[in-house]
């Protein structure tokens, strides 16, 4: 009698063992994940709806021993919500390890200095992986730069984060200023640096730029950008004519051809670059200046040389048969 009474508590052990490891292994030692492959955590998603994803798309044989085993071996961690990647034979328990790790895969988005907040929309309306609908941002409140998010993530969110970029380059900015700067509020700077981004295309010549124009401004002259007088019509948008001779006499706030001082807001997103020149301008008596067919500008004091300087411009732009 003692004898089988072993003999079956030796089975039942062996039993309860076996079943022991059958439930580990489960865990720790079987794999569906037959190649790499992207797994996506939705923002406020729960455990069971994580689980029941996971075995839609394949990387775990079942949602519920998942969950009955994540209960066991997996303790209190949080899973963090974002794109994740999991590599080829990956166990259940790396699983879980990957998605409580928070080391998600980081996607990225460029706004180019210069590009108006009109276009920044249609850019992140565009962007595969973003989800949700936005307004055109505030003209001038994008901080241009390459910026990361992740697959499901708010296209709002990103946005927020632009702006508080730029704000907090602003800031910085504004009180690094120069006794040159002609501009009285950091929302002037703002505007001064999108003319000036519209003005050229050449980093270097962004101070000089931002020299004239200050002095312009200094004397109440008008600024005279055909940027401004063209955003009111386009939003930033590029013309793809010329301007016409009724819209160069348009008495709106924004064309600085007919009304002094600066335009009411900014026409487009400046970069870093544009910002600091009109805070720290080149120290330069230039009021004018006129493209050199270079990609550049050549500058003038006075209205007599500049004339002398377009001429020129217009005589190159025949010549190359762009007149």
């Amino acid at each position: 009698m003692k004898k089988a009474a072993l003999v079956l508590g030796a089975a039942v052990a062996l039993l309860i063992a076996g079943a022991g490891i059958w439930f580990a292994n489960g865990w720790y030692g079987t794999s569906t994940v037959s190649k790499n492959a992207g797994f996506v955590v939705p923002q406020g998603a729960s455990v069971t709806a994580i689980a029941r994803k996971l075995e839609t798309e394949g990387l775990i044989p079942s949602a519920d021993d998942f969950l009955l085993r994540a209960r066991i071996f997996a303790g209190d961690g949080t899973i963090k919500a974002g794109e994740y990647s999991i590599p080829e034979m990956s166990t259940p328990s790396d699983i879980m390890d990957i998605l409580q790790s928070g080391d998600v895969v980081l996607n990225f988005v460029t706004i180019p200095e210069g590009l108006p907040s009109i276009l920044v929309h249609e850019r992140l309306m565009a962007v595969e992986g973003l989800v949700g609908e936005i307004e055109v941002p505030e003209e001038g409140s994008i901080l241009p730069d390459t910026y990361d998010f992740q697959k499901g993530e708010e296209r709002s969110a990103v946005i927020s984060r632009m702006q508080a970029a730029m704000d907090a380059y602003l800031a910085e900015a504004w009180e690094k200023r120069t006794d040159k700067a002609v501009v009285k509020t950091p929302e002037e700077a703002l505007i001064l640096a999108s003319i000036v981004e519209k003005e050229t295309a050449q980093a270097d010549e962004r101070p000089m730029v931002a020299g004239a124009l200050s002095n312009r401004v200094r004397i109440g002259m008008m600024l005279g950008a055909d940027a401004t007088t063209i955003y009111p019509i386009t939003k930033g948008k590029p013309l793809g004519r010329r301007i016409r001779v009724s819209e160069l006499r348009s008495t709106n706030p924004y064309n600085t051809r007919a009304v002094a001082g600066l335009p009411p807001g900014p026409i487009t997103n400046p970069g870093r670059e544009s910002i600091a020149a009109v805070l720290d301008p080149a120290e330069t008596k230039a009021l004018y200046y006129v493209a050199d067919g270079t990609g550049g500008h050549v500058f003038a004091e006075t209205l007599e040389e500049h004339n002398r300087n377009a001429a020129k411009w217009r005589a190159l732009r025949r010549e190359r048969g762009e007149m």
